[in-house]
């Protein structure tokens, strides 16, 4: 990833109620920004790990897909962490497997969706990753 000069270390900003999709599916990065949005969530979209970190937005929560050309959800949500960045996340993958689980939940990933995953359940997510 490329570095940048805006990054932010430690935990993100409490007070912020922006979601961040990171999916190069965009058809899921617009459904999903609509969903969120129609519940009062601001929303940035990223297509890749590699646009997330360039525009580095200030977020609260961040939905990343598994599957992504370059690093995939998991590599990119590590290479956050080794840059200092807590970010809460939501994985979504079409594929659902034990160890694509047990790596995120090495990461604090608590929640992988299977993709799309239904309103509810982002929702939930998404609430609870903000409480």
């Amino acid at each position: 990833m490329p570095e940048t000069g805006g990054e932010r270390g430690g935990v993100t900003n409490p007070d912020s109620r922006v979601v961040a999709v990171v999916d190069d599916d965009d058809a899921v990065c617009e459904s999903t920004r609509f969903l969120l949005e129609s519940f009062g969530f601001e929303v940035s979209t990223s297509s890749s790990g590699a646009d997330f970190t360039r525009e580095d937005p200030d977020v609260a929560c961040l939905i990343v897909d598994y599957w992504m050309p370059g690093l995939n959800g998991l590599e990119f949500v590590s290479e956050l962490k080794t840059r200092g960045r807590q970010v809460p996340t939501i994985m979504i993958t079409a594929m659902v497997d034990p160890e694509v689980k047990r790596r995120a939940a090495e990461l604090g990933i608590k929640h992988v969706l299977h993709k799309p995953p239904s309103a509810g359940a982002l929702l939930r997510a998404v609430r609870e990753e903000l409480s």
